[in-house]
């Protein structure tokens, strides 16, 4: 894959129809190892998921019908069918399904799942820290910052790290010598009422 090919990663933004089809604890993770993975079959993916070949091709064909996976023409053979990812990357707002209680309870159960992967992955990765090098041990972690700004700011702010993401991501080398696999999340959350710091006191008060 040459460099401009890795600098612009195809995206799609959810519609009302594809955010309902997605969320399926199946259907998620089936996009998810097309996406990672590359293109299979569905009894390939059958194995990577601990599933059954019947499961898989049904749901990767009700995500085909909304064009979040494809079918792959050149690599099947026979009656083989081989499937791919319509698209690297996943967009959408949060007010996008505000008209819409069904999409607006998927994109909630997708957000949902997206933290309980991540707690999943966390946990997997304490479990196995140890085998790691140093130097990557090191690499990966988890940190967070408090900030009191505008919805305005924060828009911006994370525009910017997506840039800094997307930047990395176009210029990374998958066969550069030590090179991995990882995974970013970002996230950004409020302070709700029980967790607010306490506002500091105007100069002339204190």
């Amino acid at each position: 894959m040459g460099n401009d090919e890795r600098s612009t990663p195809r995206a799609v933004r959810l519609s009302h129809q594809q955010v309902r089809v997605l969320a399926h604890p199946l259907r998620t993770r089936l996009l998810g190892a097309l996406r990672v993975k590359g293109p299979a079959t569905a009894t390939k993916l059958a194995e990577l998921l601990g599933t059954n070949t019947g499961a898989t091709s049904y749901h990767l064909r009700q995500l085909a019908e909304v064009g979040l996976v494809t079918e792959d023409p050149d690599l099947g053979t026979g009656r083989q069918r081989w499937w791919r990812a319509g698209h690297d990357v996943t967009n959408w707002e949060n007010t996008d399904f505000d008209d819409d209680p069904d999409a607006r309870a998927a994109i909630d159960w997708i957000q949902g799942n997206q933290v309980r992967h991540f707690v999943e992955h966390a946990e997997k990765w304490f479990a196995v820290q140890h085998e790691w090098s140093p130097t990557w041990r090191n690499a990966f972690g988890m940190g967070d910052i408090f900030m009191t700004i505008p919805s305005t700011r924060l828009d911006a702010l994370k525009a910017e790290v997506w840039q800094i993401l997307d930047r990395y991501r176009s210029e990374a080398d998958p066969d550069e010598p030590g090179a991995e696999q990882v995974q970013i999340f970002l996230a950004t959350l409020p302070l709700l009422a029980d967790l607010r710091l306490a506002m500091p006191l105007p100069e002339e008060e204190r």
